[in-house]
């Protein structure tokens, strides 16, 4: 199984951005899909979650603010950034454990900046 994720770029604060992770194969079976980011210089951080079932976890810094969705028929996850502030910068990863196998997307780069 791949994950791969896009959409990211460069964007001004305020903007939003919607990125995407696409799976190799069909996510209806997958348990939960993370979304990570790395700061430059900072250690990756749990964004968001979304389980099988539809239930969604946020870190407190992007609640109201990110929302993760999933098309099951797509095989994608989505990750809707809205209000972008500079500390949002980083490379954002999309994550899952299939039966005790991480499997990491490649990363996509998010720059807010004015």
């Amino acid at each position: 199984v791949q994950l791969q994720a896009s959409g990211g770029g460069l964007v001004r604060p305020g903007d939003s951005l919607t990125l995407s992770c696409s799976a190799s194969r069909s996510i209806s079976s997958f348990g939960a899909i993370h979304w990570y980011r790395q700061a430059p210089g900072k250690q990756i951080e749990p964004v968001a979650l979304i389980n099988n079932r539809g239930i969604t976890h946020y870190r407190d810094s992007v609640k109201g603010r990110f929302t993760i969705s999933r098309d099951d028929a797509k095989d994608t996850v989505f990750l809707q950034m809205n209000a972008l502030k500079a500390e949002d910068t980083a490379i954002y990863y999309c994550y899952t454990n299939i039966e005790g196998v991480n499997i990491w997307g490649q990363g996509t780069l998010v720059t807010v900046s004015s």
